[in-house]
């Protein structure tokens, strides 16, 4: 039996599974979380469930929690998700993709779930470079959390002088590029992973939000053929380095 044990957050995209498999490679007993939160792109959870499957975590929990009742975010509120921005211009604003406080709210029930199972790592799969403008993907904020998760626990305080619990973001300074180029060296399955922010009736990605536009340079500048199905033909912007 693996004698490391750690709560990763599994969306279901393409950053998380990488996350997963560079994680399962290291030996992990892997607690996985995901959210039902009410997003307009719940494919991602069909996604979650057959990967967690595909590496067989130790416990996959799927939270409910309605994030609609705040609303606020074009993925939990009738607010249309931008399409076409270009994406060299994606850092001046906070995109309207933003969900209020979504991180803060994860990693408080991956800790809590952490403190249940005993697992002194959680990971996350964020990521600082290509990250649309999120306040809660950056350092400061998962540095700030890891301190507060050592203050609020009883695994924190019994630990006293040494943190009890880490919070792991191992893909946090790697470009897209070379997350999918650590995903294909790891033998990562893209075609179960979905990106999209508004994906179609039958999952298929549309090729034009935020999310897709990232993945999309992603593969074209790891020269790999992104296998997701497109509902519309990639942006030039996207797809200039294909």
């Amino acid at each position: 039996m693996p004698s490391k044990r750690g709560v990763l957050l599994l969306s279901g995209g393409l950053d998380s599974t990488t996350l997963l498999a560079l994680v399962s490679s290291e030996g992990y007993a892997v607690h996985a979380l995901s959210f039902d939160y009410g997003q307009r792109h719940s494919a991602e959870l069909s996604a979650a469930r057959k990967i967690a499957r595909r590496y067989g975590v130790v416990q996959h929990v799927v939270a409910k929690i309605d994030l609609r009742v705040f609303g606020g975010s074009a993925l939990t509120a009738d607010i249309p998700v931008p399409k076409n921005r270009e994406l060299d211009d994606r850092d001046s604003v906070i995109p309207v993709t933003y969900v209020p406080a979504r991180n803060t709210i994860f990693l408080s029930y991956a800790l809590a779930l952490a403190e249940v199972v005993e697992a002194g790592e959680i990971f996350i799969g964020v990521n600082a470079l290509d990250y649309s403008g999120y306040p809660d993907c950056r350092p400061e904020f998962i540095a700030a959390f890891e301190r507060m998760a050592n203050l609020a626990t009883r695994a924190g305080v019994e630990a006293k002088d040494t943190p009890a619990i880490r919070i792991r973001t191992p893909l946090i300074d790697l470009s897209k590029r070379r997350i999918i180029e650590l995903g294909l060296r790891l033998g990562v399955d893209y075609s179960m992973t979905t990106s999209c922010y508004d994906p179609g009736a039958e999952g298929e990605a549309c090729g034009l939000c935020d999310a897709c536009q990232l993945r999309l340079r992603g593969f074209g500048e790891a020269g790999a053929h992104d296998p997701a199905v497109y509902a519309a033909q990639p942006s030039a912007a996207a797809s200039e380095t294909q």
